[in-house]
């Protein structure tokens, strides 16, 4: 049986009764109502809900439909598939309502997608599955014998826990021919038993009678309940028991202890002995009552059995009997109000928690949580919060329902978890409160691209590196996590096409280790540079680069190599020294190169074997060899210098360089002889015949030095319209040569040619520079100190 307040949905246009059930929910109006009867097995069909929310079969699913009832007790369940609302478990209606008629459950319909609330009854029908049921199995009724016919006397009324048609409708009395009854009405709408006298009593006739007093509820067929009713006839009692009051009204605190005093009821009786011995008790109560209070049969006093519960009754009406010891007695009425205190903290109901959002996302439903308070009044009223500086926002829905959502779109990387704590709050005295906390996490999305530690590198190696060298490190750290944070390293593609950087490097994708791919050659590559490129594993991948600087760093792999004197095998030169020359002259330059660079370039000088010691010095810097002291007529003609040349690399490397320098008188005396043979006079004679050979041989080879250079520069000139007409053929010295001031190292502007004239009588030589291919470039200094020493080695001023 379904009756529902929702305007009936066309057959055919279900996209119209959702958009009107809509509607009808924004303006708070939407209730659906079902009755079932109690006692129903669980999984007994109620109604189909998606035919009367004109919803199609699906949708319930789709929409995710849930059934929420107040509390964490849940009475109907839903199949979603069929749109079936079914019972959960059998339900019991004086369990869940008591003598509340009618029994409605109240219960909600959510709709997650999008969020919508739809309220629900559920009445809850009476069954005749109890029979009325007497507290006592016998009444004492004690009537006197002096009642006129017609007095009336009330009795106990039955207990029957149905409610509505199915609970005790009337009352019978076994035949007799004293007393007939009549079923009345009570104020609270029970219905209890009335005996009327309808003859007079004698008591030494018949002292007492037992009559059958039988309750019949309004089932089909009824149910029945008996109690014995003794009636003891007693003495005339003329004077009944008189109540101070007919009403008592008292207010007690929920809250009150045990054992309290409620109030005290008072009565008396003009009577004297025991007609005018009063007794109290409780009249026509039930086992709420008894179970509630107590009552002092002497004094009155009703007090406490039990702490009182608002929220379970709010009032009770007890009825209050005075006897006295005649057998009369009076009645009245004492009215209990339950005063409500705070005593129950707010209720918070989850019903949709998600916990994993995903950042980036506009405003997302986090929560839908129901409150409440079975407290009333202010005690009742209830306000919810959470704290402040959240991105979330709390948006009451309808009944108490709140929905928790996010203020905007959140940022992991900012901050990857939430813990919100929601507080619900009553407005009693004091307030009670109830804190319920969740945690949201913030999932990732891949919106952070990865960082270089720096923008560029620079990593140094040096040369000579064995393959596979790890050279050094880029890192690259990426703020998302998970997948998305992870980085894969790559060389990108170089700018300069011609830097084979596949074959020189190569770098580990995992960790950006970077290895060097072969040997490097300081000599050949001093530094290149490349780009690194960072990409994570995201979807979509974001990536970064950043740039690599490699400088070779030179090692001491190449010794020095001496220019002059030759060292080659040729036929070693002679200095001419003339014995008149004063200390610190320069008797020759040794002249070497190192391939290195830096200071392993940096050439230093020692005189390292002299056949006479202290006579002829080495300058340490630059290699010139100069006389120590002056020369004498006893110093030795001939001398043989061992020249150590040596860089400032680690380990130091070395070569040597050997002089012969022989002492002359005169520049003119070519030949000195030596103390162990005395030369004749035609032997002078013919060394100077020779030295004027060399000297002409020597002119005619620097004019024809100076013809060789005209010529190579205009065929230099003239090889763009002409192919191959001139050659020149290198010396065989490098040309990349670089100058150090002061270290005896050539400028890469220099090479140098040597004649060696030799006979048996004399030997010199002969040093120019070969002009540099670039006229502009100034070689003055040089050439003038080369000419002024080889003026000087003649004898010229």
């Amino acid at each position: 049986m379904m009756e529902t307040r929702l305007p009936k949905a066309p057959e055919k246009r279900q996209v119209t009764a959702i958009f009107f059930l809509l509607l009808l929910w924004e303006a708070g109006s939407a209730t659906i109502n079902y009755s079932v009867l109690e006692e129903r097995d669980s999984g007994s069909f109620v109604a189909n809900l998606a035919k009367d929310l004109g919803l199609g079969v699906g949708e319930l699913a789709e929409r995710g439909a849930r059934i929420l009832s107040k509390g964490n007790k849940q009475y109907l369940q839903l199949e979603r598939k069929s749109g079936n609302l079914l019972l959960k478990e059998k339900l019991d209606r004086e369990e869940l309502c008591g003598d509340t008629d009618p029994c409605i459950l109240h219960f909600q319909v959510l709709l997650k997608n999008p969020v919508q609330f739809i309220q629900g009854e559920l009445q809850l029908q009476d069954v005749n599955d109890h029979a009325p049921e007497f507290l006592e199995n016998e009444i004492l009724l004690k009537i006197s014998e002096g009642s006129h016919p017609g007095t009336s006397f009330p009795l106990k009324i039955a207990q029957d826990l149905d409610v509505g048609s199915n609970t005790v409708q009337n009352y019978t009395i076994s035949t007799n021919s004293y007393f007939h009854l009549f079923t009345r009405n009570h104020s609270d709408g029970k219905k209890y038993p009335e005996l009327v006298l309808d003859q007079a009593l004698d008591r030494e006739e018949q002292p007492q009678l037992r009559l059958t007093l039988t309750a019949l509820d309004g089932g089909s067929p009824p149910r029945t309940g008996t109690s014995q009713v003794l009636i003891v006839i007693v003495d005339i009692n003329d004077n009944a028991p008189e109540f101070a009051q007919r009403l008592y009204e008292v207010q007690v605190p929920e809250n009150t202890p045990i054992g309290s005093l409620v109030v005290t009821v008072s009565a008396t009786d003009l009577d004297a002995g025991t007609h005018g011995e009063l007794s109290y008790s409780f009249f026509q109560y039930s086992n709420q009552i008894i179970q509630a209070f107590e009552i002092n049969s002497i004094t009155g006093e009703i007090r406490l059995k039990k702490v009182l519960d608002f929220e379970e009754i709010q009032s009770y009406h007890v009825e209050v009997e005075a006897s006295d010891g005649g057998g009369l007695s009076e009645k009245c009425t004492v009215v209990i109000e339950v005063m409500d205190i705070n005593d129950n903290a707010p209720e918070l109901t989850m019903s949709l928690l998600i916990s994993d959002i995903p950042e980036n996302s506009p405003e997302t439903v986090v929560a839908v949580f129901g409150i409440s308070d079975p407290d009333s009044g202010n005690n009742g009223k209830i306000m919810c919060s959470i704290q402040d500086h959240l991105p979330f926002l709390l948006k009451p829905t309808v009944e108490n329902f709140y929905t928790l959502l996010t203020e905007g779109a959140l940022d992991r990387e900012r901050r990857a978890e939430y813990n919100i704590t929601i507080t619900v709050t009553d407005l009693g005295t004091p307030r009670l409160k109830t804190e319920h906390s969740i945690t949201v996490r913030v999932s990732d999305v891949n919106d952070n691209a990865p960082a270089f530690t720096q923008t560029s590198y620079t990593l140094f190696v040096r040369e000579n590196n064995s393959p596979a060298l790890h050279i050094g490190t880029v890192s690259a750290t990426d703020r998302d996590s998970g997948t998305n944070a992870q980085v894969t390293y790559s060389l990108l593609p170089p700018q300069d096409p011609h830097l084979a950087l596949a074959y020189l490097v190569s770098i580990n994708a995992d960790n950006g280790h970077l290895f060097a791919l072969r040997s490097l050659d300081y000599e050949a590559l001093q530094a290149f540079e490349f780009r690194v490129g960072a990409t994570d594993r995201g979807s979509p991948a974001l990536s970064s680069e950043a740039l690599v600087r490699v400088l070779v760093l030179d090692a001491n792999d190449n010794s020095p190599f001496v220019l002059y004197p030759l060292q080659n095998g040729s036929a070693p030169c002679t200095e001419l020294v003339p014995r008149a020359a004063e200390p610190g002259y320069l008797v020759t330059k040794v002249v070497a190169v190192d391939g290195d660079s830096g200071q392993n370039a940096w050439l230093s000088f020692q005189l390292l074997k002299a056949t006479e010691p202290g006579l002829f010095g080495v300058w340490a810097h630059n290699g010139e060899v100069r006389t120590a002291r002056l020369l004498s007529e006893r110093d030795a003609a001939k001398h043989r210098l061992l020249v150590l040349v040596k860089d400032n690399g680690e380990p130091s490397r070395s070569a040597t360089a050997t002089l012969h320098v022989l002492l002359v008188d005169g520049f003119s005396q070519p030949y000195l002889p030596l103390p162990e043979a005395a030369p004749a006079q035609a032997q002078a004679d013919s060394l100077t015949i020779y030295l004027v050979v060399a000297l002409a041989s020597v002119s005619s080879l620097f004019l024809f030095s100076v013809l060789l250079f005209v010529a190579v520069r205009l065929c230099r000139r003239s090889r763009a319209a002409s192919v191959g007409g001139c050659s020149v053929t290198e010396g065989p010295f490098p040309g990349h040569l670089v100058d150090v001031s002061g270290t005896g190292t050539l400028s890469q502007n220099y090479q140098y040619e040597v004649y060696v004239a030799e006979s048996s009588e004399s030997q010199f030589k002969f040093l120019k520079p070969i002009l540099p291919n670039f006229l502009g470039e100034g070689t003055g200094g040089r050439d003038s100190e080369t000419n002024s020493n080889s003026r000087n080695r003649f004898g010229f001023n």
